[in-house]
């Protein structure tokens, strides 16, 4: 199936269901719907980081550190981070993601989803999707906090990103 034909859960801001539309649509329009945020991690604790291909419908060549994207009609949040944890790091058996928060990210120009963030353990070697995929790593994180100044990430992706480091902050 074509991704844009993919259907969506439609949610308020209270995540709630309100409609389903095809993926093309929800973006074309601005309808609020979901996303799984996937931080991976080696054994040694490094990122997968990556850089998106210049066909992707949203975000088209930037550098994202988690892995993820739609929550399909009907799907849960954790069914859909473990498929697309799965799918984008090409691998199968991985352990189910874990949940830490969820968020609205609203960029205030129409694009606007609730955000579910989890993280999984990924014992390399990984094989990502060529047609999702350009490039991809895994780094420290101190690389990956020093490449935030120079780097161009997605931007729900380093929301992602900052309300993370404040959530391990938090604990």
């Amino acid at each position: 199936m074509n991704p844009a034909d993919e259907i969506l859960d439609i949610v308020d801001e209270h995540d709630r269901v309100v409609a389903q539309s095809p993926r093309a649509e929800a973006y074309a329009r601005g309808l609020r719907h979901r996303c799984v945020f996937v931080q991976a991690r080696d054994a040694e604790g490094r990122l997968f980081v990556h850089r998106r291909t210049a066909t992707k419908l949203v975000f088209p060549s930037l550098y994202d550190m988690f892995v993820g994207g739609v929550v399909g009609a009907g799907e849960s949040y954790d069914e859909a981070a473990l498929r697309e944890a799965e799918e984008e790091l090409g691998v199968r058996g991985l352990p189910q993601p874990v949940f830490l928060f969820k968020f609205l990210y609203d960029d205030g120009a129409g694009r606007s989803w609730w955000s579910a963030v989890y993280e999984v353990r990924c014992e390399p070697p990984v094989q990502p999707q060529a047609e999702e995929v350009q490039w991809h790593a895994f780094l420290p994180e101190e690389e990956v906090e020093r490449r935030l100044g120079t780097w161009e990430w997605v931007p729900d992706g380093l929301a992602a990103y900052e309300r993370l480091r404040a959530f391990r902050a938090a604990r």
